[in-house]
Order: structure tokens, then sequence, then C-alpha cells
């Protein structure tokens, strides 16, 4: 085999499609986000604004999280030294876990390296905690939801998105005796749809399955407390595991799951993502339990958050550009076309210097293609004038199928 040519013939194909990604060289500014230095090929720089971010509430510039960081590295070092079992777990990830367990009100937490290993590893350890156990998934779950029921190679039925119906009847036809397991998201990222989590619970109860919830895009960002969706409607309580995320909300980096301390100790002592992994840096271990304790007690983040977000779909609505709905803090426009996303987003950035990332398949289905936009509290009233206006001059001007970006 000729390996160079089919390294072409796939690339290729994701050319063709409108669908090859490329990634832009930025520098965010400390003190400035949501603006960033684009890093050009001969090293000058162009200052652009970042729209599609996840760090939501800009807690990766926070005095606080920025000096426990500093104070981490100049106590401890650099690296965690090893995996958590050998010499890798510190007071900072004992801090951080007991910060995690009291946001979410429950016995214990367990920190990995992100919420994909996080997602990945735990779902595909619980049948050997559960021998025979069987997966009922949403069909819209995470990629690391994905992989991680596939490499459990348990036995596994996937319900139609937030189809409670289509999960009852997948439920009812299911060996009674066997353990189960029921994995969803509360805020899915792509539409920013919510899960119904009180009506699986219910059925979880009735059939006795556990519930696996996925709050990576809800975390700090809802609740009291910021302890995501569930604690926000009052259901905590009724989800055996929850998975959450450091790199987003609270702006530095690394994933969790926290459940009852029974639970958590034996996935850390099953799960091989977590066994074998070197353990997050004592910096961000410090950062991450900074930045969750602070947006405990800062709601007023999460109200300005919501109140931006609100604003922007206003906007576009006004404009008529063709946001979908949704409850949540996610903006997404749909454009439904590859190759027409990937040129309103260069546009954007070379006209405008607004930074807005394409999504497309297989992030999302083939048709579904679209922009997603994250506004956060840092993102001020003109910020949001200027992104508005130049994507609704764009869409009246190009007509999206008649777009021409040769110059």
């Amino acid at each position: 085999m000729n390996y160079d040519s089919q390294l072409d013939t796939a690339l290729n194909a994701l050319h063709d499609e409108g669908r090859y990604r490329i990634f832009l060289d930025i520098r965010r500014q400390r003190g400035r986000f949501p603006y960033a230095d684009w890093v050009q090929p001969d090293g000058s720089t162009r200052e652009i604004t970042v729209w599609c971010g996840n760090d939501y509430l800009g807690m990766g510039q926070n005095p606080i999280v920025l000096d426990a960081m500093a104070d981490a590295m100049n106590v401890a070092g650099a690296g965690s030294g090893g995996t958590r079992n050998i010499s890798g777990t510190t007071i900072y990830h004992r801090k951080l876990e007991a910060e995690l367990a009291d946001l979410h009100d429950k016995e214990a937490a367990l920190v990995f390296t992100s919420a994909y290993i996080a997602n990945e590893s735990v779902l595909s350890v619980l049948p050997k905690l559960f021998p025979g156990l069987v997966i009922f998934s949403d069909a819209l779950n995470h990629a690391s939801m994905i992989e991680g029921v596939k490499h459990s190679r348990a036995p596994k039925h996937i319900f139609r998105h937030n189809d409670v119906a289509h999960l009852r009847a997948l439920l009812e036809a299911a060996d009674p005796k066997a353990p189960k397991l029921i994995a969803f998201e509360s805020v899915y990222s792509m539409d920013g749809d919510f899960g119904p989590i009180a009506e699986i619970c219910d059925l979880a109860e009735e059939f006795g399955a556990l519930t696996y919830l996925d709050e990576v895009h809800a975390v700090g960002m809802y609740g009291a407390r910021g302890g995501g969706l569930a604690q926000e409607w009052g259901l905590s309580q009724r989800i055996d595991i929850l998975n959450g995320t450091l790199g987003k909300a609270f702006g530095v980096m690394g994933g969790y799951v926290a459940a009852s301390a029974k639970m958590v100790d034996a996935i850390r002592s099953y799960a091989p993502g977590f066994i074998f992994t070197t353990s997050l840096t004592p910096a961000l271990a410090a950062g991450g339990a900074a930045s969750v304790a602070y947006l405990k007690a800062h709601p007023e983040l999460r109200v300005a958050h919501q109140a931006a977000a609100s604003v922007l779909k206003t906007r576009f609505r006004a404009a008529g550009l063709p946001v979908m709905d949704n409850p949540s803090h996610i903006v997404p426009v749909l454009v439904g076309n590859p190759v027409h996303c990937k040129k309103l987003s260069d546009r954007l950035l070379w006209d405008h210097g607004i930074y807005a990332q394409p999504i497309n398949f297989p992030t999302v289905p083939r048709g579904t293609e679209r922009l997603r936009f994250t506004p956060s509290p840092v993102h001020d009233s003109a910020l949001i004038d200027g992104l508005v206006g130049a994507l609704d001059g764009l869409w009246q001007a190009c007509a999206l199928n008649r777009m021409d970006m040769a110059g």
C-alpha cells in the first residue's frame, strides 16, 4: 500500500466536503478576555474576539484562580510526579475532590485529566463492577460517553434523544433481573437543550437502574452554588454518578465524577483510565479548587452569563437569523451546509476579527452544520452589537448559497 497516497485520499475527502478543520493559533490576553491575539505564520499578530470558547464565565483570568495556581507551582513545582497511586496524589488533589464532592452534595469525587477520560473510563469499567449491566444511552450523548459504552462491551440500547417514552419501552423489554444504567446529559452542547432529568430519574427508580449524568456544560453555570442543572432542579440526590469538567465554566482543566464514597472507591480501584494516567499538575488542581470555591459564592456571574445569552438570542432573532431555539446558554445559528458554514466563519474572522469555529459533521449530523456562539459576562454590549451586525450583514449580502470567498 502507498500509505502517503492513502492519507492524501482521507484528507482530501475532508477538504472536498468542507469539513477539514483549521486551528487558529491564538494567545488569550489575561485581563482582557474575550480578546486574543491571532498569531500569524510570520509571527505578527491581529487582535480578535473569541465567540466560541468554553471558558463561559471568564474564570481563566480570575485573580484568585491565578494566584492559587502560582502559589501551588511555587511550592510543589511543575508536575505531579506520577499517577495517583504512585506519588501523584497531593494535598491539592484532595482539596479539589473535597470541593467537588461538596459542590454536588455527594460523599466523594474523583478527578481525571479530562471529562472525556472520566466518561470513557467510568462507563467502560462499570460492567466490571456490575456483571451483566445493560446500558441505556441517549442518542445525542457526547462522543466520550459513546466511546465509554462501546469499550464497556456491555449490552446497550440507544433511546431517541430526550424521548422518555422510548426509554420506558426499552426498559420494559429488558431483563428485569439485569442491572441497568441510564446515561444522559443535562445540557446538550450543540443544540443547547436540556435533558429530562426528573423523568429519567423516575424511570430509573421504577426499573431499578443507576443514573449517570453528564453535566459538563452545566457545572458552575446552573444551581444555587454552581452544581449544575440537577442542583438547580433539586435532583442532585437522585443522580448516582455525575460527570463534570474543570475546563469550561471553571476555566482550568480536568474532569471528574462525583458519587457515593463506595462508588468512587470502586471506580478508583478498577478504572484503567484513572489508575495508569499521570495525575493533574498541582497548579491545575489548586486552580480548579479555587475556581469551584469561588463560583459557589458568586451567583452573580451565572446571572450575568444567562443575561448575555438571552440578549444575543433576542438580537439574532430580531435580525431574522436562524438561531436554534433552546432554554440554555448555548446560541447555535443553523447554517445547514458545511462549505457555507466554513465560509461564514472565515469571513467573520477575516473581515471582522470575530472568531467562531464552524461546527460540522461528525460533531453534529450532516445537514445541521452551524455556528455556535458562547456569550459570557465578558462579552459586553458593544461586542454583541458588532457580532450581530457582522453576521447579519454577511447573511444578507452573501445569501449563503451564492457566497464567493475567492477573494
